[in-house]
């Protein structure tokens, strides 16, 4: 499993820091201001940056949608295959439904149907790993693994409460 090195940087914000299997040493810095920036460093001097490129918070949502949606959509099929009877969907917040504008932690969702919300997908961004404090809106689709049963208690719960 590849290590993250996690540097607060005080004023700024924060920066992470790999090694990939061919040894870049590659970096993003989040800044407290919402923009981020990809680091590549040069291989002969550690400190210095090879490369640098500056995101913006929507190239950023965009991004991580794309790296991490995709990966996380990815191992879950991937365990799907490995685990009978483990279902993988998407689920609408519908418009009316009882908990837009409520919490994930409202829904109970994992305690009354047994299923996990593992990321909401919004037209701004995808929010991998929601926490129980996570806002729902109407629109927003939920990447849930439960049972099929789960899931469709989920559904209904997500609908009428």
């Amino acid at each position: 499993m590849t290590v993250v090195h996690e540097t607060p940087l005080p004023g700024v914000g924060v920066r992470f820091e790999f090694e990939t299997a061919e040894g870049v040493r590659v970096g993003v810095v989040h800044h407290r201001t919402g923009e981020r920036e990809l680091v590549v460093y040069d291989l002969e001097d550690p400190d210095a940056g090879r490369e640098v490129l500056r995101l913006g918070p929507d190239d950023s949502r965009t991004l991580a949608e794309l790296l991490g949606i995709s990966q996380v959509a990815r191992e879950l099929i991937d365990l799907h295959q490995e685990v009978e009877g483990l279902a993988v969907d998407r689920l609408p917040v519908p418009t009316g439904s009882p908990y837009a504008g409520r919490t994930i932690g409202d829904t109970r969702a994992r305690t009354r149907t047994g299923v996990s919300i593992v990321a909401a997908l919004r037209p701004g961004g995808a929010v991998p790993a929601p926490g129980p404090e996570f806002r729902l809106e109407a629109g927003d689709v939920l990447v849930v693994v439960g049972t099929p049963r789960g899931i469709e208690a989920l559904s209904i719960l997500l609908r009428s409460g």
